[in-house]
């Protein structure tokens, strides 16, 4: 019953509030940049929305995961990236303004992809189990509506009208909508911590293998584009930071399954360790090493 509660009612909430603080620290300029950084955010999008599913499909068949995990882990391939990315990005002295343009982006382009790629995954995973077998689009458009482009939205009307307070309450947001999140996130391994230790078993490493290979993936495209070290960070950290909050409100509250949020649990957690070793790393290093 708790549980129900902290999946159902405070992490929609909570990522709602994230969203909106989001939305406080954008402008319409952002949406418009990928003008000024036509081949990094190209990258960028093409890794998310293109190239990240495609290796969670195909890591999920490698392992051979049953049903709900194999979802479980589309669901977060098919989620975009969040704010934490854009902290993590300003840490580790990347693009900060290239970070911010590519997650407002693909968060509303997401609204398309993740009935598209979901789909898919429950024709291809769910077809001999007693998995959910049709996927509630309009059920997922509205829950991205709702949480992300309504949220973030109305946050940029709030920064439009009042700017100095959006400026103000850009920190407290923040911090609030983080302690949430850690305290409802908590709450999801506590309520299937016996079932954790064995599906940590089964996803433990394709989890691992993901973030891994998405991140190697955005710095070796932005490499080889011969893009800039701080472009290139910027592509590394959106590759593989995905918006968990979501992840997690789509498998429990619209798919109602909370075992498909097991996979996402695993890579979030991979996920705070990839990314606070690239703070450790590129946050140690000079400025003048940065920009080339």
């Amino acid at each position: 019953m708790i549980v129900t509660i902290l999946t159902k009612v405070l992490l929609p909430l909570s990522l709602a509030i994230i969203m909106f603080g989001m939305g406080m620290t954008l402008v319409p300029k952002d949406f418009t940049r990928i003008t000024k950084y036509p081949k990094a955010a190209f990258i960028g999008i093409m890794n998310q929305l293109v190239f990240l599913p495609i290796i969670g499909f195909s890591l999920a068949i490698a392992f051979g995961l049953d049903a709900t995990m194999a979802i479980g882990l589309m669901i977060l391939a098919a989620a975009p990236g969040g704010p934490t990315s854009n902290l993590i990005t300003q840490i580790c002295r990347g693009n900060i303004a290239l970070s911010v343009t590519l997650t407002a982006i693909v968060s509303f382009a997401t609204i398309l992809t993740i009935p598209m790629i979901l789909s898919y995954a429950l024709d291809y995973f769910g077809a001999d189990s007693n998995v959910i077998k049709e996927l509630p689009v309009f059920d997922i458009i509205l829950q991205v509506l709702v949480i992300i482009v309504i949220p973030i939205s109305i946050g940029m009307f709030v920064r439009r009208k009042k700017p100095a307070f959006a400026t103000r309450m850009e920190n407290p947001m923040r911090t609030a909508s983080s302690v949430i999140f850690v305290f409802i996130f908590a709450a999801i391994v506590v309520a299937k911590w016996k079932f954790l230790g064995d599906a940590m078993k089964q996803v433990g490493l394709v989890t691992l293998l993901l973030n891994v290979a998405t991140m190697a993936l955005g710095y070796l495209t932005a490499r080889l584009f011969k893009l800039n070290l701080k472009d290139s960070i910027t592509i590394t950290v959106e590759s593989g930071i995905q918006n968990g909050t979501l992840a997690i409100v789509i498998a429990t509250t619209v798919l109602n399954n909370l075992d498909m949020a097991i996979p996402i649990v695993a890579y979030s957690i991979w996920m705070f360790i990839t990314g606070s070793i690239l703070m450790w790393y590129f946050g140690s290093r000079r400025n003048n090493s940065i920009d080339q």
